[in-house]
């Protein structure tokens, strides 16, 4: 076949749809990028979405102006991460604010406008990423970067993390040098974990994670009232907080007092000291309410490795799972997932509370994906820069190493090597009914209590709490962030 060199390039897209639904997939639409276009025609927005652009900044600063303004907010009307990110895919890769004047006729703020350009400079990317366009993704990248900052504002921070995470991508496709930054801390296997004292207090200043700990201590009371010797078998120990919550209940009990409160942690040799370490902690904390307790930790060098038979059980123990954001990181291997629950059903709990992220990031679709995950983590980092000040060094450690192992993971791999997924709980409930899992309504005690702690944290106004179905789901302003769920096997 005779080729044409007068022939034009596919141009790529110029949005991405934050709302966009359909599973389409381009793997036929991907030319080999062999240079650039000649030229590329400028990009110009209708006035109706200049109105349309209007109208959405107005409603959404409307719906924080719903409530009284609170004086930990420096500026109650500033529009979320999130809405930056919702606006920035709604109105395409290039910015709608040409005119000099244009940001005070909107109603958006000077640093708003330039948010929304940065992150439409960043889709703009992933979408080049996606169709192959690798050398004109990489141009924006360098803008990205030059605009983004891991110490700025939520959004220069967030772009920061997903431009890093898509150059890498872009890298391995090309099979280039891996990013060296990427390359020192993309493993993450000896970084600081959430664990030490210092950090527990930075998740004390975060409304849905207190709130969540408590509604699920509630629960585990509610379920155990009537044991004297009570096992937990915590599969995902990082930070030992919320037992001190359940110890201090147990050891005020009036009636039925504790012979014994015994704590597994199941966990993989990575994290085998830092366990360590909060089992001195809860120790001391148990002798200073008298309560008889015993801490073991089960090290395994990879949870496919659970069996029943690791966990040392009494006849007369009342045992209780506590499974907090492990479970979707089996998403991508579903025998290790299965060997988990049936494992954990041959032990015979007497309930299993499973907590994790509410946000459907599981698309094979690259671009599907790429967008849920920056929504999900813009509240993330919203959150914390209305709880946190933006130079506290736990802070930077949370985003710089934790968020970012997560970012990294979900954007740079594919297949089974992409095991940072997640599944709102409405996809969960099918996959638990297999293995006979019958979900529990959490308690009107466990929701009073969530609300409780969560309106004592100076942002908790932000935070709301709902019930979806029999569990609890909580959220960030306006955007649901995690699931509690409690269940019993029949």
């Amino acid at each position: 076949m005779s080729s044409d060199h007068h022939q034009p390039e596919p141009q790529p897209p110029t949005t991405i749809s934050a709302n966009n639904e359909e599973e389409q997939s381009h793997q036929n639409q991907r030319p080999e990028e062999t240079g650039e276009p000649k030229k590329e025609k400028p990009y110009s927005f209708p006035v109706t979405t200049l109105k349309l652009l209007s109208s959405y900044a107005s409603s959404s600063r409307k719906a924080r102006e719903g409530g009284k303004e609170t004086d930990h907010q420096s500026d109650a009307r500033k529009l979320s991460t999130m809405d930056i990110i919702r606006l920035a895919s709604r109105f395409g890769s290039f910015s709608v604010f040409m005119h000099p004047y244009s940001s005070g006729l909107l109603g958006v703020s000077e640093e708003e406008e330039k948010d929304v350009e940065l992150a439409q400079l960043l889709l703009s990317a992933a979408e080049n990423t996606e169709y192959q366009y690798f050398d004109r993704a990489k141009r924006l990248l360098t803008r990205c970067e030059n605009l983004a900052s891991e110490k700025g504002n939520p959004v220069q921070r967030i772009v920061y993390y997903f431009a890093e995470a898509l150059r890498e991508r872009i890298d391995r496709k090309t099979a280039r040098v891996k990013n060296k930054k990427a390359e020192e801390h993309g493993g993450c296997t000896s970084l600081p974990l959430v664990t030490s004292l210092p950090f527990m207090a930075l998740h004390q200043k975060i409304p849905f994670i207190h709130g969540i700990q408590f509604a699920a201590m509630q629960q585990i009371v509610e379920n155990v009232a009537s044991a004297t010797k009570v096992h937990v078998i915590d599969l995902r120990i990082r930070c030992e907080a919320h037992w001190t919550i359940l110890m201090q209940t147990l050891a005020e009990r009036d009636t039925l007092r504790i012979e014994l409160l015994k704590i597994t942690a199941v966990t993989t040799n990575d994290y085998k000291k830092d366990c360590e370490e909060s089992c001195k902690r809860l120790h001391s904390f148990a002798n200073s309410f008298n309560l008889p307790f015993s801490f073991k930790v089960v090290s395994l060098s990879d949870m496919k490795g659970m069996m029943a038979e690791l966990i040392d059980t009494a006849p007369d123990e009342t045992i209780v799972v506590y499974a907090p954001l492990i479970l979707s990181s089996m998403i991508s291997r579903p025998d290790c997932l299965d060997g988990l629950i049936r494992a954990i059903r041959s032990l015979k709990p007497a309930i299993m509370v499973v907590y994790e992220t509410e946000a459907e990031i599981n698309s094979p679709l690259f671009l599907k994906r790429f967008m849920e995950a920056l929504l999900h983590f813009s509240a993330f980092f919203d959150c914390l820069e209305d709880c946190v000040q933006r130079d506290n060094k736990y802070r930077l450690i949370l985003e710089g190493f934790h968020l970012r192992e997560a970012i990294l993971n979900m954007v740079v791999k594919d297949g089974e090597e992409w095991t940072n997924r997640s599944m709102r709980i409405d996809a969960w409930r099918p996959i638990f009914a297999r293995f006979g899992m019958v979900e529990v309504e959490l308690s009107e005690s466990s929701l009073y209590q969530a609300s409780l702690v969560v309106k004592q944290c100076p942002c908790g106004s932000l935070c709301t709490i709902d019930k979806n179905g029999k569990s609890l789901i909580f959220w960030w302003k306006g955007s649901p962030l995690l699931s509690l769920s409690t269940w019993k096997f029949s």
